[in-house]
C-alpha cells in the first residue's frame, strides 16, 4: 500500500533541487525524529550517491533502478519499495514523473 500522508510532521519549504530541476525534494522530520524526503523525478536518466540506507517508495508514476554492481535495470511501480545500501550508489531512469518518499536509514 502507498502511503498518501504523514501526520504531524516538520516540513522544510526550500526545495532541494538537483540534476537542473529534474528531482525536486523536500524534507520532513516525523514526531518520532524520523527523517524522510518527498519529492518527484522528472523524465531522465540520472545517478544518485547515498550515505545512509535508502528505502524508495514509489507514490505515483514509475521508474527503473539499477543498483552499483548490478547491470539489471529493475521497474519500480506505486506501491513498490526498493533499498539502496549506504555509501553506494543507484541509477534511476524515469519516463513519466515519479513521485516518490526516500525513507533514510
Amino acid at each position: 500500500m502507498t502511503t498518501e500522508t504523514f501526520d504531524g510532521v516538520s516540513v522544510s519549504t526550500k526545495a532541494s533541487v538537483y540534476f537542473d530541476g529534474k528531482c525536486v525534494s523536500h524534507a520532513i522530520v516525523l514526531a518520532d525524529g524520523t527523517k524522510k524526503s518527498v519529492g518527484v523525478i522528472l523524465p531522465a536518466t540520472l545517478t544518485f550517491n547515498t550515505g545512509a540506507p535508502e528505502k524508495m517508495e514509489c507514490v505515483a508514476g514509475g521508474c527503473e533502478y539499477r543498483l552499483d554492481g548490478s547491470s539489471d535495470w529493475v521497474a519500480s511501480g506505486p506501491g513498490d519499495i526498493f533499498s539502496i545500501p549506504g555509501n553506494s550508489k543507484f541509477d534511476i531512469r524515469v519516463g513519466e514523473a515519479y513521485h516518490y518518499i526516500c525513507h533514510f536509514g
